[in-house]
């Protein structure tokens, strides 16, 4: 019989320091001095949970753990100065001395976290590319800017500061009302028919006020042909046919 498989998920960490920074903050510890038994448990149990799913330990974490365990260890045992000078104090004071410095980079790396994302919302300039390539042309740097002359760079600020200024004014929009229907051009189409008996693309253009006149001339074309009010024939050469007035 098939057994349900089951997941166990363990806290993400982004290094040895932030582990203990966790271990820290969840018991409120004062990290100017930190149980260094009670926390090397914390920290060996955490590492013998990866390991016993099948995690790969990363070098830090290995050096991290020998580093408490040496201490811990060498704090069960009479004080004394060893060979090099060093003893457990000053192994416990420089790792303590790594945890606040760690601490400091993490809580700025909080603060500009936000103007991070603020940046990524922001889009990069269209020409960016041909900027670079530009520049990877030129083998002294600076060069680049050898043919910027002074009119240049005034050209380059005013458009700078007037696309600053745009931004920051209110934004005004003029709606146009113009007075074509498609039922009114399907009339005037059927106008010139009667006169033309067949008339070419090119002369809808020509009887067109404007982009948007033709529009409309063009739809009322369009729907004219589904209702089978025309007939259309094509013609030679690019965009050219013919419309005609379908008989009754």
């Amino acid at each position: 019989m098939e057994q349900e498989g089951f997941e166990i998920k363990l806290p993400q960490f982004e290094g040895p320091f932030d582990l203990l920074l966790f271990f820290i903050e969840r018991d409120e510890l004062e990290i100017h001095d930190i149980p260094i038994a009670r926390i090397t448990d914390d920290f060996l149990n955490y590492i013998h949970q990866m390991v016993s799913l099948n995690i790969e330990l990363a070098s830090e974490f290995i050096f991290v753990a020998a580093t408490l365990m040496r201490i811990k260890a060498k704090m069960l045992l009479p004080r004394h100065e060893s060979e090099d000078g060093e003893n457990e104090i000053d192994s416990k004071e420089e790792l303590i001395r790594k945890l606040i410095e760690y601490k400091k980079f993490k809580e700025l790396c909080d603060e500009i976290r936000p103007l991070e994302e603020e940046r990524l919302k922001q889009e990069r300039r269209g020409n960016i590319q041909y900027d670079l390539e530009q520049a990877e042309r030129v083998a002294t740097p600076g060069e680049e800017l050898s043919e910027v002359s002074l009119y240049k760079l005034m050209m380059v600020y005013s458009r700078l500061m007037r696309n600053y200024q745009n931004r920051s004014e209110e934004v005004t929009h003029t709606v146009t009302q113009y007075p074509y229907t498609i039922e009114k051009q399907k009339k005037a189409i059927d106008d010139l028919l009667r006169i033309n008996k067949m008339m070419d693309f090119k002369a809808i253009a020509k009887e067109s006020e404007n982009k948007v006149h033709f529009v409309y001339n063009f739809l009322a074309v369009l729907e004219m042909l589904q209702q089978e009010l025309i007939d259309i024939q094509i013609g030679l050469g690019y965009n050219n046919f013919w419309i005609s007035a379908r008989g009754n």
